[in-house]
């Protein structure tokens, strides 16, 4: 089982001009000196050794820029880090198209389709715990380093804190950020997870399928189905495209700095969103729970039920689902429980009760599934939790890699 792994957003008490002068040098100088490195990967084949880069541009980079050495190179793990995650998406979505006869492909996206080198445009910076930030006296203050001294500051202290220096939480390196005039340090923490699953016996095996419609739709052995309606959250999204077109128009610096704003409002609500579902989701089936996920790398999803300024609008016809696979990991890895990913093939096209696979006895419009060998009939995203589900009781008997595949019907 993975590593329990948490961010710790600590807001800093910043009283000093001269400690807001010396975090703003830094955070700013930083983010040019990523800059320059991420210029240079993008000119030359992408290179995402860091070690390696650090060979060939470390002096330059102390010279340039006037980093410290720890800052130095920190900057190279930083650029590295962007560009794989950036790797990993396009990965996730691949370029599809059809031909002249209407046959789908697909081709993988690689860091070679990107345009343009990726831009640091938000200042912050890298700091490894010890050499650029250390708790102090009992962990009531932070000491942290800067371009020029170290500055040691209060701050104030989220919930359960104190549990965090219990010994079995390892901080890593932290992001220093600035958010509305107020300096905040984000800390990323791993603690080994509890006693692994016993995969072969599991409490309980959940199916979840996920969409547009319904952002998660569940099955489980008991035969029990929940949904999580996606209405109300596509019609917040669209509000969201209409403010940001209408700021957008204007093209105004203050209408710059709001779209910013939004920008950071509706991120916000989708993680709050994203947090919700996979809190409910680990609570209500509680430890030993093996939630089966299918594998979304290169799904499109159906806009059946999107209006059409939201059909045109790349951004409603999806949702953060990777992020929320990631919260709901490392709550089950927190409660004792574990995540697997299964192929999606056929999980919306087979019957669940006789294993017919015939994607005609999907109906989109209608959003039911009735299949034509058995009569089965039922909601088609229940159907999609359903068939996820099966794949995770193969999986529990031994398969690692359970899929379905079409079945001949005479």
């Amino acid at each position: 089982m993975a590593d329990i792994v948490k961010t710790m957003k600590l807001h800093l008490h910043v009283k000093d001009d001269d400690v807001a002068t010396a975090f703003k040098k830094v955070t700013i100088t930083y983010a040019d000196a990523c800059n320059y490195v991420s210029e240079y990967t993008f000119n030359n084949g992408f290179e995402l050794n860091s070690n390696r880069l650090q060979k060939v541009l470390y002096s330059s980079v102390r010279s340039e820029y006037g980093l410290k050495s720890q800052f130095a190179v920190s900057v190279f793990k930083t650029v590295t880090a962007r560009y794989k995650t950036i790797q990993e998406q396009m990965k996730q979505n691949p370029y599809k198209y059809q031909d002249e006869i209407e046959k789908w492909h697909c081709i993988p996206r690689t860091l070679e389709w990107l345009r343009k080198p990726v831009y640091f445009r938000r200042p912050q910076a890298d700091f490894v715990r010890g050499r650029d930030y250390s708790f102090v006296e009992d962990g009531t203050f932070i000491s942290i380093n800067t371009l020029g001294k170290r500055v040691k500051l209060s701050f104030d202290q989220p919930d359960c804190f104190k549990e965090y220096f219990d010994g079995t939480w390892a901080f890593g390196t932290a992001k220093l950020v600035s958010l509305n005039n107020e300096w905040y340090m984000h800390i990323p923490m791993t603690k080994a997870a509890a006693d692994e699953l016993d995969i072969a016996k599991p409490a309980h095996v959940v199916g979840i399928d996920r969409g547009l419609r319904f952002i998660v739709s569940t099955y489980d052995e008991k035969s029990k189905t929940s949904f999580v309606s996606g209405k109300d959250i596509m019609a917040k999204r669209q509000k969201f495209a209409d403010v940001r077109a209408k700021l957008q128009s204007k093209g105004t610096k203050s209408a710059k700095r709001a779209l910013k704003r939004l920008s950071g409002r509706e991120n916000r609500w989708m993680s709050d969103v994203n947090h919700q579902i996979s809190k409910t989701l680990v609570q209500t089936y509680g430890a030993g729970t093996l939630f089966v996920l299918e594998d979304l790398t290169g799904v499109s999803f159906s806009d059946e039920n999107l209006t059409r300024d939201s059909k045109s609008n790349r951004d409603l016809r999806s949702w953060t689902f990777y992020q929320l696979e990631q919260f709901l990991t490392y709550k089950a890895h927190e409660a004792g429980s574990e995540v697997i990913k299964v192929s999606a093939g056929y999980t919306s096209q087979r019957c669940p009760k006789c294993g017919r696979i015939h994607k005609e006895n999907r109906n989109h419009k209608t959003h039911e599934y009735i299949c034509d060998s058995c009569g089965y009939r039922s909601n088609d995203d229940r159907v999609g939790a359903m068939n996820i589900y099966t794949l995770g009781t193969m999986y529990v008997s031994g398969d690692t890699n359970p899929r379905f595949g079409v079945r001949k019907v005479n």
